[in-house]
């Protein structure tokens, strides 16, 4: 081999092996950029689902709704009803009530009119105290869930959404024993009732911790079923012990306690 020959012969090995360091080089930082992308997604997709599951994680916090009594009660009042000028205090009339028990339903059909007209005219107030002990009741926890979603009516939009949204459920109730409505449905009850997106609120159950307490609290008041009816702290029957009460019961029972 003459010296021109071995020069290009290793002036080539030369490049052949600048090459291969280069191809080298390249690969590896193909290798870097592809590892940094999954990295980066498996970082992103993480996040992701902490953040979704923060979203959905169910509360444990005892937090009121916006507008509920300091004693676990939602208070719906002549003015909240739009009466103007009332004269005197009204009655109060507590309401321990389930939206799953069917009593409660059959009170509310008999006397809802009634009671509706006596607070528009300035004559009671209505206490409604939530007391979802049919949870059981139900394969996905309907009572509880549906005075969650009440609550979560009456910290998104107030007392008078809380009524509709009452008087809608009741008027919706399913039977016991079975699935209730859903989340998506009780979001559409809420829209009816005039509130706003509380679709979170119904997902992490925000109000739930205090429904709880409110069937707590009722229990330490002696209430053992529903719906419980009181006026100036006596408990309210129908003409036969232990029925429902009617517009007339209910009417006796108030001028009682305006009486004194």
């Amino acid at each position: 081999m003459t010296n021109d020959r071995k020069k290009r012969a290793e002036r080539a090995e030369l490049m052949r092996k600048e090459r291969e360091k280069a191809d080298k080089r390249q690969r590896n930082i193909i290798t870097i950029v592809i590892v940094a992308v999954v990295v980066a997604l498996i970082a992103a997709f993480a996040w992701g689902f902490y953040v979704l599951s923060e979203d959905n994680a169910k509360s444990t916090e005892l937090v009121a709704p916006q507008g509920a009594t300091d004693d676990y009660g939602v208070l719906y009042t002549p003015q909240d009803a739009g009466a103007e000028d009332t004269e005197g205090d009204p009655v109060v009339v507590e309401l321990y009530e389930d939206f799953l028990c069917p009593g409660c339903a059959a009170f509310e059909q008999a006397n809802g009119q009634f009671l509706n007209q006596a607070v528009a005219e300035g004559e009671i107030s209505i206490l409604y105290r939530p007391y979802a002990f049919l949870t059981g009741q139900s394969t996905n926890r309907y009572s509880q869930r549906a005075a969650n979603a009440a609550a979560c009516v009456l910290d998104d939009s107030g007392v008078t959404a809380f009524k509709q949204m009452h008087d809608i459920l009741f008027a919706n109730q399913p039977s016991e024993g079975g699935a209730g409505p859903e989340d998506d449905e009780l979001a559409d009850f809420a829209e009816q009732a005039g509130a706003g997106d509380i679709e979170q609120c119904l997902r992490t159950e925000k109000f739930t911790p205090w429904v709880e307490k409110a069937l707590e609290r009722g229990q330490e008041e002696d209430v053992s079923g529903t719906p419980t009816v009181r006026i100036d702290g006596e408990d309210v029957s129908g003409a036969d012990e232990g029925t429902i009460p009617g517009p007339a019961e209910l009417q006796g029972a108030i001028e009682a306690a305006q009486a004194g």
